[in-house]
């Protein structure tokens, strides 16, 4: 995910790129320094304003390092994390990477979380050829770049992680499909085209856009948009929400009385706890979101995924793992995965080993196309009676119902 528009970002990449210096390539099989440990190289928005996914992925990282440490290790030695906080921050992130391959002399690399840090961030372990596994980035703009070494460890990029809902609702009866919609969205370069796709389809269905507006994502009074969503009369809103302005809107329409048939939110209702805490757990009932994993899911069916679990549970007081967590433990199996196929720690046959092979994930099994991006589908979820329930597709479903319209805010 993350923010600016999309000529800006590349331009910033490309300019990170050539900062990242011209040392030489990290290329062939590379034994490690230490005789008894891995180095993996991660940089995270530990503070700054994606703190709270940032600090989610953290945890996933953890977890995944408990548990494969406790079985052995990878390739026969202990792995260790070296973690640095990019603070949210662009120029951060750049200087961060550039350390962990050329002074912390790191072995392998993992991703951080969003588009706006990924871009810049790969284009570093690129320019040094070292794969670069990422748990959160869907935005086009990070695939489009030819690059070898990234993949993304979702299912799907962000213009196709809304495709299943746009296809349900273009699937109701007349008498139940809304026939306006309001699209609102974050300046961000995940959330801009997850909205402009499911837009597209439902344009060319035949239902009205009655409103449109992409908001800085310095947002924060929402009242002024949840205002003109109303006087549009719009029956269905579908907001590209990171999580502060998904929340922030609810909360404008709840003063204003406002209450969609249909409301679609892209990652702010997947951060559960916080997201039914900051509207009311009544009020989150019928409202849809994507999401890449679920713990009540047929996921838990998919390997390490009970473990995961209950390490999680067991190291963080009970809690439930976030989304962004899942996704960075799934982004550490994909990593695991091909670096126990090749059996020792060379680039080139770690990407050689992700582009020709699937691998199997707490998230499903992940494959890639020749820049990186995944070809599978995204899940759909509907918060229903106080829970989060997967409801599309049918084969992945934990609810057989979906709740629509959408109930009235209870106060």
């Amino acid at each position: 995910m993350r923010r600016l528009r999309w000529g800006l970002l590349l331009a910033l990449a490309a300019g990170m790129l050539v900062a990242a210096g011209q040392v030489s390539a990290r290329t062939g099989a590379v034994a490690s320094a230490r005789a008894d440990t891995i180095k993996i190289g991660i940089s995270l928005p530990i503070t700054g304003r994606f703190s709270e996914p940032g600090t989610a992925a953290q945890r996933g990282y953890q977890i995944w390092q408990q548990l494969v440490n406790k079985r052995g290790g990878l390739l026969g030695k202990q792995v260790e994390l070296v973690m640095r906080d990019d603070q949210s921050d662009q120029n951060t992130i750049v200087s961060d990477y550039n350390r962990l391959i050329t002074e912390d002399k790191v072995d392998l690399l993992l991703g951080t979380f969003s588009s706006l840090l990924n871009l810049p961030a790969s284009a570093v372990a690129e320019k040094y050829k070292m794969v670069y596994v990422e748990p959160a980035g869907g935005s086009p703009a990070m695939f489009s770049r030819g690059f070898k070494y990234l993949f993304f460890a979702q299912q799907a990029t962000a213009p196709h992680q809304g495709d299943l809902f746009a296809k349900w609702v273009k699937s109701l009866p007349p008498a139940q499909r809304p026939a306006s919609a309001a699209y609102p969205s974050q300046d961000d370069p995940f959330t801009k085209p997850v909205i402009a796709g499911i837009q597209a389809k439902l344009e060319a269905a035949g239902i009205k856009t009655a409103y449109s507006k992409i908001y800085p994502p310095e947002t924060t009074d929402f009242d002024s948009i949840a205002s003109a969503i109303k006087s549009s009369g719009a029956e269905m809103v579908v907001e590209g929400a990171v999580f502060d302005d998904g929340v922030g809107l609810i909360r404008s329409f709840q003063k204003l009385g406002y209450s969609p048939k249909v409301l679609f939110e892209t990652s702010a209702p997947s951060e559960s706890v916080l997201f039914s805490k900051a509207i009311g757990l009544k009020n989150t009932e019928g409202i849809f979101y994507t999401v890449s994993w679920s713990p009540s899911s047929t996921g838990a069916k998919f390997p390490l995924n009970p473990d995961f679990l209950k390490a999680y549970k067991a190291k963080f007081g009970g809690q439930l793992p976030a989304e962004d967590a899942a996704d960075a433990f799934a982004a550490a199996q994909v990593l695991e995965t091909a670096v126990r196929k090749v059996g020792k720690i060379d680039q080139d046959a770690i990407r050689d080993y992700l582009h020709g092979h699937p691998v199997r994930t707490i998230l499903g099994p992940l494959s890639w196309d020749a820049n990186g991006a995944p070809r599978q589908t995204f899940l759909i979820a509907q918060w229903q009676n106080g829970k989060s329930q997967i409801v599309l597709p049918k084969v992945a479903a934990t609810s057989k119902k979906i709740v629509n319209p959408k109930p009235g805010w209870s106060g």
